[in-house]
């Protein structure tokens, strides 16, 4: 295999950094290192510290190495000392899940600073810093967002009993619980099935697989749960002591997370970026899918993010390593700022020039300085993605051109270019001229009508993956390696993963409004089913005292919360719980009536019949061939 361009530039950018400060930085502080495996309740292997060991020496034909160099340095894993000061000291987990776990010594315990995404890592992590450091309580858990790699473990970091009794504080930003959980919610099924092939969840751990994800090394799938706050950090900025320890937050709303904030730690000189900060440039449009980040935003939040460092002595983040040095320091940051800007401006530029966004893409250079700074290389976002977003971000996905304003559907208009083409046998021979010339991009776009046209043909689809598999090792963004490399293995018969369905949000739900998922019923009606239909329902959940009138009409799902409509033709009566079983397929309704918990009252009829009008997604529907 040839080296393809994206990796030549990238072997470059290594020769000019013969100083380097990254490898010092993700191994300072290290006091131990984890090893074996953690292991959810009923034996499944939640992660393995083993996974990526191959990860070591020189970059391999298979990784860009650009890439590699920065897979190894998320490979520093373990327990690090941050800093350590008269007022304590601060230490981070890292390597225990995608994200970071922080310790802040507090006066009679721990502070924590996110919790990692599943209870399993979060408590295998709590445990190895114990046994390291002693076993001092959790005084305060600090949430800085609300993606669930940062909270979705707190049952793990303590029990909601312990929490409650000794009146922990929980801490987060302002709009935490509602984004935390509507997102994940209303198109989980569809971000989790795209996350998994984002984060390389389904590869083999080896040179020719999974090497990293850009943020830290892999995704746990283990327990997801979460501790609701019990303080709300309101306005741009707000001070509090927090077990005898002043913190200064700062929210960011907008940029990595629709709420987020940063942190200043004063007493320990030591700054807290979240996930506003990191090593690689990161995603204004996460490939997986998510609302579109506001970059321009994002770089004022770091540009005044300059003056919130003033005294520290270290920065450390949501992932990856730490940096130390006032000058160190505001680089990393200014560096950071200057891209966001750069793309967003040279974007909207190339946009008032009247280019769309696949040529703003095609045309934009970062400047020598930004290319060369490793900080802001395109590990985990990337730039032509970012450009795209930021184009949609104010334009939207319609480019202006009048044939796009009605095409047709990607099979049918597919079927029509294999026809053009003279057959599907004329399209993948030149699919092949192309693939052989090196002319990847032109190959996978030939040979993705074919697949289109023809799902069976298994030369098409064997090309494809091979295809996929060169782009892939040249991809310097973890994301963009490991979403090529699970085509490949979806055109190759593998990769069938559900997508994130209720049941893996565990104790996630028991803090989601009902309304949310009334919501989620409502996008799930089949309006064929539904045609002509109406029925109305009460549905009452007996533990919280709460009443929700149903109804299905001119095939849409309305619901409002009060009083039971006298009118309804069926009232279904049930707890929380069960109905949130029901919902993820854990009990059927035969055993729920079975039970006792479940009361029916008017027409049993037509309950069935109405909720025989939703038909929930599967979540594993295919990517490459559909």
């Amino acid at each position: 295999m040839r080296l393809l361009a994206p990796a030549l530039l990238a072997l470059a950018a290594l020769a000019a950094h013969a100083d380097d400060p990254a490898p010092a930085e993700a191994q300072r502080g290290l006091i131990a290192r984890p090893s074996g495996q953690i292991k959810a309740a009923d034996g499944s292997i939640v992660w393995d510290f083993a996974d990526y060991g191959f990860v070591q020496g020189d970059a391999p034909a298979t990784v860009n190495p650009s890439l590699w160099r920065h897979a190894r340095l998320n490979n520093e894993i373990g327990l690090f000392k941050v800093t350590d000061g008269p007022a304590g000291g601060i230490w981070q987990l890292r390597g225990f899940d995608l994200a970071n776990l922080t310790l802040v010594d507090g006066k009679t315990g721990w502070i924590v600073i996110d919790t990692l995404s599943s209870g399993e890592t979060a408590a295998a992590a709590m445990a190895f810093a114990r046994q390291h450091l002693g076993n001092r309580p959790v005084s305060a858990i600090v949430f800085t967002h609300s993606h669930a790699d940062h909270f979705g473990g707190a049952l793990g970091v303590i029990t909601p009993e312990e929490a409650a009794a000794r009146r922990v504080p929980v801490i987060a930003p302002a709009g935490f619980m509602e984004e935390a959980t509507s997102e994940t919610l209303l198109v989980g099924t569809a971000m989790g099935r795209r996350a998994t092939w984002m984060y390389g969840n389904l590869l083999p751990r080896n040179a020719n697989g999974s090497v990293d994800t850009g943020l830290g090394k892999a995704l746990a799938l283990g327990r997801l749960g979460m501790l609701a706050p019990t303080q709300l950090v309101e306005g741009e900025r707000q001070e509090l002591v927090v077990d005898g320890r002043r913190l200064v937050f700062h929210n960011v709303p907008g940029s990595e997370a629709p709420a987020e904030f940063v942190i200043e730690l004063p007493e320990f000189k030591a700054f807290c970026g979240a996930e506003l900060l990191s090593h690689n440039l990161h995603n204004l449009l996460t490939p997986r899918g998510a609302k579109v980040r506001d970059a321009l935003r994002w770089a004022g939040y770091l540009d005044a993010a300059q003056d919130w460092v003033a005294g520290a002595d270290v920065v450390f983040n949501s992932h990856q390593w730490p940096v130390w040095g006032e000058a160190r320091i505001h680089r990393f940051i200014g560096a950071q700022a200057d891209v966001y800007r750069f793309i967003h401006d040279q974007t909207v530029r190339g946009i008032n020039q009247g280019l769309n966004a696949e040529e703003i893409a095609e045309q934009i250079r970062l400047p020598r300085a930004l290319r060369d700074e490793f900080d802001v290389r395109g590990y985990y976002g990337e730039l032509k993605f970012n450009v795209r977003a930021v184009y949609q971000f104010y334009l939207g996905f319609f480019d202006g051109h009048p044939s796009h304003l009605d095409p047709l559907p990607p099979v049918e208009a597919a079927r029509r270019y294999v026809k053009l083409a003279g057959g599907i046998d004329k399209l993948v021979s030149a699919a092949q001229a192309a693939f052989d010339a090196g002319d990847h991009r032109w190959a996978a776009e030939l040979l993705r009508h074919a697949v289109l046209a023809d799902a069976g043909n298994a030369a098409a689809r064997e090309l494809l993956a091979r295809t996929f598999e060169q782009l892939a090792w040249a991809a310097e963004s973890a994301p963009q390696r490991n979403i090529y490399l699970s085509g490949a293995l979806e055109l190759r018969g593998g990769g069938g993963s559900r997508g994130l369905g209720l049941a893996a949000l565990g104790d996630l739900l028991q803090h989601v409004p009902i309304a949310r998922f009334i919501e989620r019923s409502a996008a799930s009606l089949d309006p064929v089913r539904a045609e002509g239909v109406n029925l109305k329902i009460n549905l009452v959940f007996s533990d919280l005292g709460e009443t929700y009138v149903l109804s299905v009409a001119n095939s849409v799902l309305r619901y409002r919360k009060g009083v039971a409509d006298a009118d309804a033709n069926a009232t279904l009566t049930l707890p929380k719980a069960v109905y949130l079983r029901l919902l993820g397929g854990q009990l059927t309704a035969r055993e729920a009536l079975a039970s006792g918990d479940v009361q029916v009252g008017g027409n049993p009829l037509a309950l069935g019949r109405f909720f025989g009008l939703f038909q929930a997604a599967s979540g594993n529907f295919p990517i490459v061939t559909r």
